[in-house]
């Protein structure tokens, strides 16, 4: 229910624009041949903030709102005594809350309107309240006084016709239904009990989208099973989530025209917008995953694994472009000015970039690596100590895979400034290989077999002809060493194996043809038999040795 949690945050959200939010003047832009209004720390304001159609609507409905009916009467244009005033401020309010549906955020915020009657420039129509058979124009009018700034009032002609409309009308009914103290007691200026209804009537509708699409995906699994496509329900991304967050963004649009007062249609039609955008969102985002991972599984099939690296950071830009998009028209739908938050997002990346210095240094060790391209995906490589093939070129890290099987993970950054023997990218391989022969190999079977493994090596069709060598240089221990140097053409390590593999073989044969064989290392070992010590004769023989020189 993480979409319920957020949709339900998004209302809040709502809730405090259409009832807590103070409407501030708005700049208009110059227009050519006329001198440019004062500037805004210059230009008198109204303050109640009436200088704008917007902020006159915002500031009736939040005063409204707060049932604080005093003040809320100072936005009509009418001249009659305090009480009556204020009676009639709410009965604006029933007539406005039970007929009238319009966009607040598409009222007009320059302080002259936006004329749309060319006839009479000082009013400006917000639409019509239709209760039943009955219809009324909800209107302002532009009041430019002598001495203050000019503001925008509720006109006399819509004041005129409201106490007959709203004498048969009724108060919201979660107003009069609901325990008083629901009602009294306010939470950011909003009252107790759309807390409370607000939140369960989201995660209720998304309840109910969530089990729509749960049996709506058992009835596709059912149908794909039946035609043998069983598979294909677990292939790609899940389209599940967007399409839950379409479904309830279309649902609250739906609720929109039955809500109770105007700020509540407000509420869940902004919702409904982003929940909309969101979902529309979301659902590119997917789309972009399966085109990424048939894609990727398409370079894989035609050994173009250079490309996939390159695909993938494209795809996250992609991505990241499309969600800040999506996240512009959601502040500007809900007027919110995108330029103050991208602001706000520039001073906080400033902490964040001190506070994550290591991700960035490993985002663009990315970019690095996929410009300078030192390593592809299916790579066999050396990085540092490490041997394998690359597996994946991440955002954050890139990933090997031994020979043992094991992950190797190395941070991009890292991995920049490392030394990298990539072992892919050899277009031909060594065949290097000492050929010990017996010790008693003449010097005819030497000339015959170095003749022989030069014309294999020379008549091979994979095997570099230019660079190939066959010489004896010199003599072992127990043997006779050849050396055999040749470049093998070969596409990968693979092909260059089964080409050694049958070269090797022919030598064999070549050396078993001539009569001798290979070397094997062979030592001499001389074994005698100790005579024992016969001590009977010891002393005689010492007496013996001591008597010769004497005979002397």
């Amino acid at each position: 229910m993480k979409f319920a949690a957020s949709l339900a945050l998004l209302g809040m959200l709502g809730m405090g624009v259409a009832f807590g939010q103070k409407p501030g003047p708005s700049k208009l832009p110059p227009t050519p041949g006329v001198s440019p209004p004062p500037s805004a720390e210059e230009a008198p304001h109204d303050r109640l903030g009436r200088d704008t159609p917007y902020g006159t609507v915002m500031g009736f409905l939040v005063a409204s709102g707060q049932e604080s009916w005093e003040k809320a009467s100072e936005f009509l244009d009418s001249k009659q005594p305090p009480l009556k005033k204020q009676e009639l401020a709410r009965q604006l309010k029933l007539v406005m809350d039970r007929g009238l549906t319009i966009d607040l955020q598409a009222l007009s915020k320059s302080p002259e309107g936006t004329h749309q009657d060319s006839h009479r420039v000082t009013r400006e129509s917000l639409g019509w309240a239709r209760i039943g058979e009955q219809k009324l124009e909800i209107s302002l009018d532009r009041v430019i006084p002598a001495k203050n700034p000019p503001y925008w009032l509720f006109s006399a002609d819509t004041l005129l016709k409201v106490p007959d409309i709203a004498q048969s009308l009724k108060g919201p009914w979660i107003q009069t239904n609901v325990p008083k103290f629901l009602m009294a007691n306010r939470i950011l200026e909003i009252p107790l009990v759309y807390w409370v209804v607000f939140p369960a009537l989201i995660g209720m509708g998304f309840g109910f989208v969530w089990l729509m699409t749960w049996l709506l995906g058992l009835l596709a699994a059912g149908i794909l099973r039946l035609f043998g496509k069983k598979d294909v329900i677990l292939a790609g991304p899940s389209f599940l989530g967007p399409l839950r967050l379409l479904i309830f963004g279309y649902l609250l649009n739906t609720a929109a025209a039955y809500g109770q007062t105007l700020a509540g249609r407000q509420i869940w039609r902004s919702a409904a917008i982003a929940a909309t955008i969101m979902g529309f969102t979301w659902l590119v985002t997917r789309t972009l995953d399966l085109a990424n991972e048939l894609t990727t599984a398409r370079f894989r099939r035609t050994q173009s694994q250079h490309r996939i690296a390159s695909l993938h950071v494209s795809l996250w830009i992609i991505k990241g472009l499309i969600v800040v998009t999506g996240l512009v028209l959601v502040f500007s739908l809900e007027g919110i000015n995108p330029t103050t938050v991208i602001t706000g997002l520039g001073v906080g990346g400033i902490a964040i970039a001190f506070a994550a210095q290591k991700t960035i240094e490993n985002m663009f060790g990315t970019v690095m690596l996929v410009a300078d391209r030192p390593l592809r995906v299916g790579d066999w490589c050396k990085i540092g100590e490490t041997r394998g093939a690359v597996e994946e070129i991440g955002l954050r890290s890139t990933r090997i895979r031994t020979r043992e099987r094991t992950l190797v993970t190395v941070p991009n950054g890292q991995l920049a400034s490392m030394i990298v023997e990539n072992f892919a990218t050899r277009e031909k391989f060594s065949f290097n290989h000492l050929l010990p022969l017996s010790i008693e190999t003449s010097a005819g079977q030497l000339r015959l077999i170095l003749g022989e493994i030069r014309r294999i090596l020379q008549e091979h069709p994979v095997v570099e002809a230019k660079s190939a060598s066959v010489q004896f240089i010199g003599f072992g221990d127990s043997s006779l060493n050849l050396e055999i140097l040749a470049y093998v053409r070969a596409a990968h390590y693979q092909a260059f194996l089964e080409v050694q593999e049958e070269l090797l073989l022919r030598i064999m044969d070549v050396v078993k043809a001539s009569g001798t064989v290979m070397a094997s290392p062979s030592t001499c070992t001389y074994v005698i038999r100790d005579s024992e010590l016969d001590t009977k004769k010891s002393p005689a023989t010492a007496e013996q040795a001591g008597k010769s020189p004497a005979k002397a």
